[in-house]
């Protein structure tokens, strides 16, 4: 395994990390949960990320029975969680990023995973309702408190970033140090273009998600939506109808038919191609089965394979790198 500094922070995280989400408490058991993390934490993953919202809290009580089991050190391990969109109940201020519900949402979540404090705490997108001084003391007051260690953003614009960023500047808080957004094959705008000048200037870092586009970017839904599979999951014909295009799955043939010209898979391919950037501190892997997650993990050996004119071949292919705007 490798380990990248989170954005400008001393903290280090693997290369590699591993989510919950739609897997715990929601498409596998608990036993396989259980074997997944082991599998993840025997190969050098130190990170597992969670949120409030995932499985409505369950994700965050399977994680937590689970790492109580597995009586790991607690200082060889990073756990995230998210606060936003709540844990299911749906009355005022059990959602946002009010300074109500971000302490009494932390709260639930250290419940919930058994817990005495959060590495990473994740606002889970911006809400528009609460001024973002409020949202930036609370999380500077639970790092004070002890409760959490480092607090991020999740899917915020980059303007929102640096708001936040100005508002710890002025009154002397500790502001974001990490977003985690969708990045993947075809996702790229947000990552290579719109927070190119803010990993520099105040140092983000990034836990990105999605790198295989929910299993587009593999050949498991080449002829079609396998049973049991995320695009199979009732509730999730959104992201079925987003993913699954005509475009996306004539791009994702021809990324194929060149991974197995290089002898891999399609996924161990897009996997390093998001870790070749080198402003991604780790990509997020999700998995149902131990051989998913065992061909990904994989995916870490091939960070020096891929040479520069192999990601040309790619981008070729690709046809869809952001352009920055013109100034």
């Amino acid at each position: 395994m490798i380990y990248r500094n989170l954005g400008k922070t001393g903290l280090k995280v693997s290369a590699l990390s591993f989510g919950s989400w739609l897997t715990f408490a929601k498409q596998i058991d608990e036993g396989i949960a259980d074997k997944l993390m082991g599998v993840a934490y025997d190969h050098g993953v130190n990170f597992f990320d969670n949120a409030e919202i995932y499985a409505s809290g369950g994700s965050e009580k399977v994680m937590g029975q689970i790492l109580k089991n597995k009586k790991w050190d607690r200082t060889s391990y990073l756990v995230s969680s998210k606060v936003f969109f709540g844990d299911g109940r749906k009355l005022p201020n059990q959602t946002g990023l009010s300074r109500k519900h971000v302490v009494e949402a932390c709260h639930d979540a250290l419940k919930r995973l058994q817990l005495d404090y959060l590495d990473l705490y994740f606002c889970h997108r911006p809400d528009k309702s609460t001024p973002i001084e409020e949202t930036v003391w609370t999380m500077h007051n639970l790092i004070q408190q002890g409760k959490i260690l480092y607090w991020g953003t999740s899917e915020w614009s980059a303007a929102e970033i640096m708001e936040a960023h100005m508002v710890a500047h002025a009154h002397h808080l500790i502001g974001p140090v990490t977003e985690q957004s969708q990045y993947n094959m075809l996702v790229r705008q947000k990552v290579e273009v719109e927070y190119q000048t803010i990993y520099k200037s105040v140092g983000l870092g990034n836990t990105i998600w999605s790198p295989l586009a929910s299993g587009i970017l593999t050949d498991k839904y080449a002829h079609g939506i396998p049973s049991g599979t995320r695009l199979d999951i009732e509730g999730l014909e959104w992201l079925r109808n987003q993913k699954l295009t005509e475009e996306n799955l004539k791009l994702v043939r021809q990324l194929s038919v060149y991974a197995k010209g290089l002898g891999l898979s399609l996924a161990n391919l897009a996997i390093a191609w998001c870790l070749r950037n080198p402003n991604v501190s780790t990509v997020i892997l999700g998995a149902s089965a131990e051989v998913q997650l065992l061909e990904n993990l994989r995916s870490i050996e091939l960070l020096e394979q891929l040479t520069a004119h192999q990601m040309d071949e790619i981008e070729a292919i690709l046809n869809n790198k952001p352009i920055p705007p013109q100034y």
